[in-house]
């Protein structure tokens, strides 16, 4: 399949990205990126890679940061597992590599968070490694050039576009035709309305012979959509409200949030804070989708005496409106805080 390369390679000189931030031949820097980038777009991801960068020039400066430092600068980006695997990645280079991002395939697809797709990427675009990759926008291309009917999740789907993803790689220039895929898909093999006429592989694409582009890749089989509810108790003393850090495991691991309870709220500030409950509000709620559920949020703002009890354990704090978080908060309890924050502000004025 040289023919196939060389008109990706053709194309990418004349169109494809050559200005993005984390094209360095760095593998620390190339792997931050390829961890944001899943799931997530480029666009979106570049003023949160440079500030983290910023904060983490290297990944022993990433290894020897508090995990809450690490998820402030991931708060917003989503998919929270991300930066606690890359958190635990770097502790393992750091005490496993000497502090330095290992060059073999094994032990790179062996830290947390790293796939095969992945692992490949990054030796392929820091070193010019020839590894195969399989991110989604590649998925796309090759499943569509070669009609590969069946939703890629499934074994021998994803078994077949490996294959093609191998032969089809090239030995020579591998940094840009992996670069040149990711664009590819990205650009102009995209989801919908693909721009087929600017394709440099369309004379030979399966799909587009076949009038069924739409058709290619198989999409994954629809399940209904569970619905969850929850109610977020804001308990107020003066300036401050009261944030939990969730469990290190599962959804918005690690972040500071707002307390949950399936319960009356004044019944859950007394029984958890030992406080007693002024002015009740209940706001507006709100909904916030997962990747696999919706979740309806019924926010109560709980008005407490002033100053605030103290804290129950190190996993408690009370936050004070006008400072910093004491570390990553998921978006829809930003949101909240910043509701709260506003309304105070204009309480005061």
């Amino acid at each position: 399949m040289a023919e196939f390369a060389d008109r990706v390679l053709d194309w990418f000189d004349r169109h494809g990205r050559k200005d993005l931030p984390w094209q360095v031949r760095d593998r620390y820097r190339v792997w931050v990126s390829e961890i944001m980038l899943q799931q997530t777009q480029v666009q979106t991801v570049i003023p949160y890679y440079e500030r983290f960068l910023e904060r983490f020039p290297d990944v022993v400066s990433l290894a020897d940061a508090p995990v809450d430092d690490v998820l402030a600068l991931w708060s917003g980006l989503g998919y929270y597992a991300r930066a606690r695997n890359l958190h635990r990645a770097a502790q393992a280079v750091r005490d496993e590599h000497g502090g330095d991002f290992p060059a073999a395939f094994d032990a790179v697809v062996g830290l947390p968070g790293v796939g095969r797709s992945t692992a490949g990427a990054i030796l392929a675009l820091a070193d010019g490694q020839r590894h195969p990759i399989l991110d989604g926008n590649v998925k796309r291309v090759l499943a569509r050039h070669a009609a590969v009917a069946g939703w890629p999740g499934t074994t021998a789907t994803g078994n077949r576009l490996w294959e093609l993803a191998e032969s089809r790689t090239p030995h020579e220039r591998v940094r840009d035709y992996t670069q040149a895929m990711m664009d590819l898909g990205a650009t102009v093999c995209t989801r919908s309305r693909p721009g087929c006429d600017a394709c440099p592989v369309a004379a030979d694409c399966r799909a587009l012979a076949a009038g069924d582009v739409a058709a290619y890749p198989g999409r994954k089989p629809a399940k209904a959509r569970p619905q969850k509810a929850t109610t977020m108790v804001l308990a107020v003393a003066g300036d401050a409200v009261y944030l939990e850090r969730r469990p290190p495991a599962g959804i918005w691991g690690g972040l500071w949030s707002l307390p949950e309870t399936d319960g009356p709220a004044a019944a859950w500030v007394a029984e958890q804070i030992g406080a007693g409950a002024g002015r009740e509000t209940a706001w507006p709620s709100l909904r916030h989708s997962f990747s696999h559920y919706d979740l309806d949020i019924s926010p109560v703002v709980l008005e407490l005496g002033e100053p605030p009890p103290p804290a129950v354990s190190a996993d408690a704090v009370w936050y004070r409106l006008g400072e910093a978080p004491p570390g990553g908060l998921a978006a829809p309890v930003r949101k909240l805080l910043d509701t709260l924050r506003d309304a105070t502000n204009g309480t005061n004025g």
